[in-house]
């Protein structure tokens, strides 16, 4: 797990080397063990690593790394789980190592293979420049699932890339100017998908992409962009042949194929563990890793002192049973919000998933013990995990039994109410009222009701259900809304096919840019590599292939997850109501973060900045702090707005490249979790 930055220019700076030497000092906080520049000032061509030290801790796997044959030069951030495989493969042809790092296995295979066909033979997550002293071209690459980043800009002719925008903002020149298209995006989405990002000229590569540079007259320009890994045609070539196997069966090939998963994410030559909330993902995850080892597994686990976010008892009974070495940590409400001024600088451009805060500190937390630590994501993406695949169902089946003129006139007659009258009717309806709407907010829930009852089609509904702001064209200045996966879904009324949709979606769009974003931000932050078992793409394949039955049913999800789990932990330890990884932001913002928002969203403030229109936000503001919108939608709401405004001040006040202020991963990481 490391860093990687650098630029391609016929015309490169007179400082080239200092210029590659700043770009890679921005992300010193991905690795901090070793660095590295290489500069071939005939070309143009600089790259620049940051080394964690995770396999081959000697000198042997430093970057930036040249072949055998010296045609290539690679920058790599990420790891090739399977290269000890492609490594006795490639010596059966012939080839020799100097070291054994999976970095000189990756040269080896490109020069094998050729690029293409490397790729495909790669499991793992990573983000790479590979140079081309033969073809002189230069190209970026990034695995099937997004789960390591890379930014970059191709502008006036000079190519600049990096793991962070930080990277990018180090070149001489660099244009900052705000993309208002995705200030949009952001405010519906709290995250800006792929390939947007929040400065205009500025890319995400999209996942399992690879894309070609050179600079045939004097000019870099893109070359050639292709697609290895076509999620959306395997997921449809797949649904289209399910697996014919019983529950067992399914459960015994999930479990092989798991367990090899899992084995392949703990080689490592420097301390692992894993996190455990106690939830089904994380708790298979970690079953497995105790059965493949003979010692106890260090495991971690945040806790909070409010019951509804805290599931650290859950995780202590699961750790107890398989007997893991187990670490946890209760944090008091200050420990927790000491990490929210820290966060536009970690996450380096508007982020706004709230679980961004656990996430960190838990980060922050495992880094003080070990360097690597497996997770559960990707479980519920692929095996029916969220609760909205059950809700988008149940209300698809709903509105379809009703008249069409009914959900319209409905759609249309709800927002004429006044919210305030809402809110009354809320609060004299709550003796009779059960469940979620026995709560304030119920204006909100109204309004959001309306929307709903509005969707035409299920993917609208689904869209819907992904959206925080729901016009967020009328939030931003000159705002608007470009078309993205979500709004171009292929439309279908069948709820089976809708479900897969979604999922699909969701690996698309959410799991790339929101939850592995949000992971690989706070755990690079100090130094820790995060590796995820469900995410390898053979685990995925074999999900798509499975009967939706398998999966979701009844209003349960990630049924043969369960069943595999049930193997390894009693099922009392783990059947329970699905809870997020969340933080009561709204109970704070009306109380210790009031002052900070406050600040924020002063209405003279935004509108001399220009970005936001000051009213509806102020409107939602003034309904949390009276107490009518207490429900966690107002928190959420006003939370991307607050991630933004906190980032543009930072970015305004041209803040420092590096966010650590202790020397090392270790010390920033004991800051974090202590305040």
């Amino acid at each position: 797990m490391c860093g990687i930055a650098g630029f391609y220019t016929p015309q490169p700076p007179r400082d080239a080397k200092e210029t590659l030497r700043r770009m890679n000092d921005t992300i010193a906080h991905r690795g901090p063990d070793a660095q590295g520049e290489w500069f071939d000032p005939a070309h143009g061509i600089g790259l620049a690593h940051r080394r964690l030290a995770i396999v081959d801790l000697s000198e042997g796997g430093r970057q930036p790394m040249r072949s055998a044959s010296g045609r290539y030069v690679i920058v790599f951030n990420g790891e090739i789980y399977n290269f000890l495989r492609i490594r006795a493969d490639l010596e059966g042809l012939g080839h020799q190592f100097r070291g054994h790092s999976d970095t000189e296995v990756m040269l080896a295979a490109f020069e094998e293979w050729g690029l293409e066909p490397s790729l495909r033979r790669f499991v793992g997550m990573f983000a790479f420049a590979l140079w081309d002293l033969t073809q002189h071209e230069l190209t970026l690459a990034r695995d099937r699932l997004g789960k390591k980043p890379l930014y970059y800009s191709l502008t006036n002719g000079t190519l600049l890339f990096g793991s962070e925008l930080k990277a990018l903002r180090a070149f001489p020149g660099f244009d900052a100017n705000i993309d208002r298209q995705a200030l949009t995006l952001f405010l519906r989405y709290s995250y800006i998908p792929a390939p947007r990002t929040i400065y205009e000229g500025v890319s995400k590569l999209e996942a399992a992409h690879f894309v070609r540079f050179a600079a045939p007259r004097h000019s870099v320009v893109e070359l050639a962009r292709q697609c290895y890994w076509n999620a959306t045609e395997i997921q449809s070539e797949s649904s289209s042949h399910a697996l014919s196997v019983s529950p067992d069966e399914a459960t015994n090939q999930l479990e092989e194929l798991l367990r090899d998963a899992v084995q392949l994410r703990m080689i490592a030559d420097v301390p692992l563990g894993a996190f455990l909330s106690g939830g089904i993902d994380s708790s298979l995850i970690v079953a497995l890793m105790q059965s493949l080892s003979s010692r106890p597994v260090r495991t971690f686990t945040i806790g909070f002192n409010e019951d509804a976010y805290n599931e650290a008892q859950y995780a202590k009974a699961v750790a107890r049973h398989l007997g893991t070495d187990h670490t946890e940590m209760y944090l008091t409400p200050k420990e927790t919000l000491a990490v929210i001024p820290r966060l536009p600088l970690l996450y380096d451009e508007p982020f706004a998933d709230s679980s961004q805060i656990p996430t960190a500190l838990v980060c922050a937390m495992a880094r003080q013990h070990v360097t690597v630590a497996l997770s559960g994501d990707g479980g519920d993406e692929a095996f029916g995990g969220y609760t909205r695949y059950v809700q988008a169902r149940d209300i698809c089946g709903r509105m379809s039994r009703a008249p069409a003129w009914l959900l319209s006139a409905m759609s249309r007659g709800i927002p004429r109410v006044p919210m305030t009258l809402w809110e009354t009717l809320g609060k004299l309806s709550r003796p009779v009222t059960l469940g979620k709407l026995r709560t304030d907010g119920f204006g909100y829930r109204m309004l959001r009701l309306a929307d709903r009852l509005g969707c035409a089609t299920p993917q609208q509904l689904y869209r819907h259900l992904m959206s925080y702001w729901l016009a967020p064209m009328n939030l931003v200045v000159d705002g608007q809304e470009p078309r993205t996966l979500l709004a171009d879904a292929p439309a279908t009324r069948d709820l089976n096919q809708f479900t897969e949709q979604m999922m699909l979606l969701d690996t698309l769009a959410y799991l790339p840019d929101d939850i592995l974003v949000k992971v690989d931000r706070a755990s690079m932050a100090v130094a820790l590599e995060v590796r995820a078992p469900l995410l390898d793409h053979r685990v995925l394949e074999f999900a798509w292939r499975l009967p939706l039955a398998l999966k979701l049913q009844d209003g349960r999800g990630k049924l043969v997850l369960r069943r595999l789990l049930s193997r390894y932990v009693p099922e009392e330890l783990f059947e329970r109501p699905k809870t997020g990884f969340g933080v009561p932001i709204y109970r704070w913002l009306r109380g210790p973060l009031r002052d900070w928002a406050e600040n924020l969203l002063d209405e003279q403030r935004l509108e001399r900045e220009g970005f936001l229109n000051p009213m509806p936000i102020r409107n939602v503001w003034k309904s949390l702090l009276t107490g009518q919108s207490e429900w966690a939608y107002g928190g959420e709401l006003l939370w991307s707005v607050l991630m933004f405004q906190a980032w543009l001040e930072h970015a305004r006040q041209g803040a420092a490249p590096s966010f650590c202020d202790s020397p090392t991963p270790l010390g920033f990481a004991r800051s974090l979790v202590n305040g």
